[in-house]
């Protein structure tokens, strides 16, 4: 199942959340693998029939919330593009960071870590997004230009060094704000087992069923979605992502809006029992990423349709 290892937090979230958070990020390689093939390809060919529609590109975009606590407490599958682009902003610090000093150094790091990209939470789905863009990649993260390439390998201790210095300045940026992220999700995770949401849930496989996919559950949903997108012909894989979110977003809905009116009321009253914290995180929070960029040269980014 498309079930990627999450590229961790200092404070880890609550697991159910952390385990959905991720699916969309696989689907990814699988897309982007095929993307020469696809382009390629006869379109008249019989067994490579055109997408209903394509699957637009995302793009970035760099407003930031009215209130920025939304970055941190999202509602809403639209605020958890901000969401994202936060979370995203320390891999791109620690990225640069850790290129920074390997050019110092005079040595190459390892090319098999993947770079900065932004992670969907599937406890919070994006449905217009998800309609528009199916599970692939939503944008390219902004990133600097890469220092200057050197032949030499680095040791596993040279390496390991600067990804400890890449990883200690994503960790100094993120500790302001980790623990009410972490203190939110779990909030949220309390909603699986919400009897409004369980009731909504449960008429989601019938509607699934409405589209051609027999499944049981949300969690089903996925590992069809795994399957279809991973047995594919190449030619195929636009329609299929673009059928497969398009299918998720209508039957998601009516649980979104059972959901989300829940969500909004649960965040209305962690703001009043956190208080001096939040008013803190409001006056400080964006003062300290804009800092952020300007040391280390990189642009906070969320995705936008």
């Amino acid at each position: 199942m498309i079930r990627p290892a999450v590229r961790r937090r200092p404070q880890p979230r609550p697991r159910r959340a952390v385990v959905r958070a991720v699916f969309a990020a696989a689907v990814v390689s699988v897309l982007a693998a095929c993307s020469t093939a696809a382009d390629t390809s006869d379109p008249a060919t019989p067994s490579a029939p055109p997408a209903k529609a394509p699957v637009a590109s995302a793009r970035v975009t760099h407003a930031l919330p009215d209130d920025p606590v939304r970055m941190l407490l999202p509602a809403t599958g639209a605020e958890g593009r901000w969401t994202q682009g936060l979370d995203t902003f320390g891999q791109q610090v620690a990225h640069t960071v850790t290129a920074s000093c390997a050019s110092k150094g005079g040595f190459a790091l390892p090319q098999n870590a993947p770079p900065p990209a932004f992670i969907r939470f599937f406890e919070l789905p994006d449905l217009d997004f998800i309609a528009q863009h199916g599970f692939s990649h939503s944008a390219e993260v902004p990133m600097p230009a890469a220092p200057p390439a050197t032949d030499r390998s680095g040791t596993p201790d040279e390496v390991r060094r600067c990804q400890d210095e890449g990883a200690a300045a994503a960790d100094a940026l993120r500790k302001t704000y980790v623990q009410p992220q972490a203190d939110w999700f779990k909030e949220l995770d309390s909603l699986s087992s919400d009897p409004a949401t369980v009731k909504a849930m449960a008429a989601l496989p019938d509607c699934l069923a409405r589209h051609g996919i027999d499944v049981p559950d949300e969690d089903g949903f996925f590992r069809h979605t795994d399957t279809r997108l991973h047995s594919a012909a190449p030619v195929d894989l636009p329609r299929e992502n673009h059928v497969l979110g398009g299918a998720y977003a209508d039957c998601m809905r009516p649980v979104e809006a059972v959901r989300e009116p829940i969500r909004e009321r649960l965040r209305t009253r962690f703001l009043a029992d956190h208080t001096d914290e939040i008013d803190e995180l409001r006056k400080t929070l964006v003062p300290a990423l804009r800092r952020a960029e300007e040391r280390h040269g990189v642009r906070l980014s969320f995705p936008a349709p």
